[in-house]
């Protein structure tokens, strides 16, 4: 059965550490960069299913800022982050205690376009082996590019 939604492209890396997708959306920098910086808004573009609310931090994220998300895998937890890199309508990233860092660039293209890529950069983790023993590293690539498609309908309201 053929599907029309929009598919973002997994890239290659070249580290089994760093994965990373990009997706070309119809809008502008600052309308994606907005959803970013919205803690609230990030379990309506997370492809993991993972991220359930924002439990606390501010409205509009900026360098240094901590958001506490509840999640769930399995079972519901809480998880604090900080952002680590704000550039207005570039790139934003955030990690958690444990290191993993989430990162997203964003390229202003021709039309009022703008590339977005994420990356997911566990090199920093202070706990690779679990990453492995989870499956993280086997399934975040799929999850990325699922992120990425639903940034994309969420923004493009497709």
């Amino acid at each position: 059965m053929a599907t029309d939604r929009p598919r973002a492209t997994i890239i290659e890396t070249g580290d089994r550490l760093v994965v990373a997708a990009e997706i070309e959306i119809a809008a502008t920098p600052r309308e994606i960069f907005d959803l970013l910086a919205d803690p609230e808004k990030h379990s309506l573009f997370d492809g993991s299913n993972t991220v359930q609310r924002v439990l606390s931090g501010p409205k509009r994220l900026y360098k240094g800022a901590k958001f506490a998300m509840a999640m769930k895998i399995k079972v519901p937890y809480r998880i604090t982050n900080e952002v680590v890199t704000f550039e207005e309508d570039r790139e934003i990233a955030w990690r958690h205690l444990m290191k993993w860092e989430w990162r997203y660039r964003l390229t202003p293209l021709d039309g009022g376009k703008t590339l977005v890529r994420e990356i997911f950069d566990a090199r920093p983790s202070r706990s690779k082996k679990w990453l492995e023993i989870t499956g993280a590293l086997k399934h975040n690539p799929i999850l990325v590019a699922k992120s990425l498609v639903r940034l994309k309908e969420l923004v493009e309201r497709v």
